[in-house]
């Protein structure tokens, strides 16, 4: 909050304040400020405070003064990117945005580096690092880093697919959850998203069209924009994706059919939805009728049942590619994931690893393979999924005494929650009380306004956080 004990002027507090937001792209390109009079009661100040806060950001190249619209955060490479757009006799009409845009897909990454309070933050998707602790871990690096061991491995490329000890115990892993896929069949991986990073820019170029479910991962999304990928959203519903819609995508004209369809099968980030056996057959018909791969995103693979309905386990690896990894379950900065790929493809995939980094660290890939066959790996996760049982249903009664409803039933990690009010004007007054949280824009690819929000069930369970939630609530 703004104070006037500090060194600084109030004017001073407040563009430093905005400035920050900006840069950290907590407010995007695009983004409306408030309106002065807005701006001072919110932060009880005068609006000639405000006016010369506004024009500090102004002589900062931050903002940009509209007549009779406002301030709006400029963009550094294009002032009227993201604008929507129309175009009449092959000019383009730029129409400014109604509507406050919400903080993109990188604010909630960087959030993971640069937390805006030492409060829980319900808008992260990790779990807190003191979930995470552990002895073997620690014990696990030892282990593989004796001095003989760590000549052996340092002064010389990795294997290029990544440690073979690790692909045979991944291969066993994947079996336990019916995935049929041979050491010779995975590639490691800087994370998981660097595994689609991978298969994108091995089976797309840019302009090809990509199925997508909506809501979906923020930045999934951001990564095929910048790829040069055209974006085709399919609704998820409770039961898989929106296949009338897949189906009308795949019966474009030559040139438009969509080449790759991306898809969280298990506890789907943000509404933790699982997919069931029947939506799952028809994907795959549809695939193989219309000729698309299929990524699976198994990221929260540690935190679901073995049973779950995953496309891979019933395609065999034929047109899917099955991605997963250990950052949220386990160790986030030891960054290794995998994937796992037919024969025929697996070969272009390797090549597409090579040429952006040649192979990937073996240190940390040898501890997690010790890790997963001493079997610490699953009890860990065990542990894991019974204390996160707990907190989801301490979260979900604070959400619901704070006047929220679930917009779907809580599973996993996260949960999809209808506030009631304009969530990207929400997240903004929350971060003044010192709280990230993830408003519903972030999970469409347009970044339309709405009222619904995604919570860590982890680091949800405050009830400061819920206190602060509603009072802030209240004035929107």
């Amino acid at each position: 909050m703004l104070t006037r004990t500090s060194t600084q002027s109030l004017t001073e507090q407040l563009a430093e304040r905005f400035s920050e937001r900006i840069r950290n792209r907590l407010l995007a390109p695009g983004a409306r400020l408030p309106s002065v009079r807005e701006c001072a009661k919110q932060q009880g100040v005068s609006p000639h405070t405000v006016v010369a806060a506004y024009d500090q950001l102004l002589a900062q190249g931050l903002v940009e003064a509209r007549r009779q619209r406002g301030f709006f955060v400029r963009d550094a490479v294009s002032p009227q990117s993201g604008l929507g757009a129309t175009t009449t006799a092959g000019h383009v009409a730029v129409q400014a945005p109604v509507h406050p845009v919400a903080a993109d897909a990188s604010a909630l990454i960087r959030g993971m580096f640069h937390r805006p309070s030492d409060k829980p933050q319900p808008g992260m998707g990790v779990f807190p690092p003191d979930w995470l602790e552990s002895t073997f871990m620690p014990a696990a690096v030892r282990r593989v880093t004796n001095t003989k061991a760590l000549q052996e491995f340092s002064l010389q490329y990795g294997e290029p697919a990544g440690y073979g000890g690790l692909r045979r115990s991944l291969s066993a892993k994947l079996a336990s959850i019916n995935v049929p896929a041979g050491p010779e069949q995975i590639v490691t991986t800087v994370g998981a998203t660097h595994a689609l990073d991978i298969v994108s820019r091995t089976l797309l170029r840019p302009g090809d069209p990509v199925m997508v479910e909506e809501p979906g991962w923020a930045l999934e999304f951001a990564r095929l924009e910048a790829l040069g990928m055209r974006i085709l959203p399919v609704p998820r519903r409770a039961d898989g994706p929106d296949l009338d819609v897949m189906a009308r995508y795949c019966s474009a004209g030559d040139g438009h059919k969509p080449k790759l369809f991306v898809s969280v099968s298990v506890l789907h980030n943000p509404t933790g939805y699982s997919l069931t056996p029947g939506s799952a057959h028809r994907v795959l018909q549809l695939a193989n009728q219309h000729d698309f791969h299929i990524v699976e995103d198994d990221t929260y693979s540690h935190l679901a049942p073995e049973h779950a309905t995953r496309l891979s386990a019933l395609d065999g690896l034929q047109r899917t590619i099955y991605v997963s990894g250990f950052a949220k379950i386990l160790a986030p900065n030891w960054r290794i994931g995998f994937l796992a790929a037919s024969p025929a493809l697996v070969g272009r995939l390797l090549e597409t690893k090579l040429i952006a980094t040649l192979t990937t660290p073996s240190l940390f890939e040898r501890a997690l393979a010790w890790c997963i066959d001493q079997g610490q790996l699953r009890r860990h996760a065990e542990r894991i999924r019974l204390r996160l049982d707990g907190a989801r249903g301490r979260t979900v009664k604070l959400a619901l005494a704070s006047g929220c409803k679930l917009a779907s039933e809580p599973a996993g990690l996260f949960g999809w929650v209808d506030t009631g009010v304009d969530t990207d004007a929400l997240t903004q007054r929350m971060l003044d009380e010192g709280y990230l949280i993830a408003p519903g824009s972030l999970f469409h690819a347009r970044r339309p306004p709405g009222t619904l929000m995604r919570i860590n069930f982890a680091t949800a369970q405050d009830a400061t956080f819920w206190k602060v939630f509603a009072k802030v609530r209240a004035k929107i």
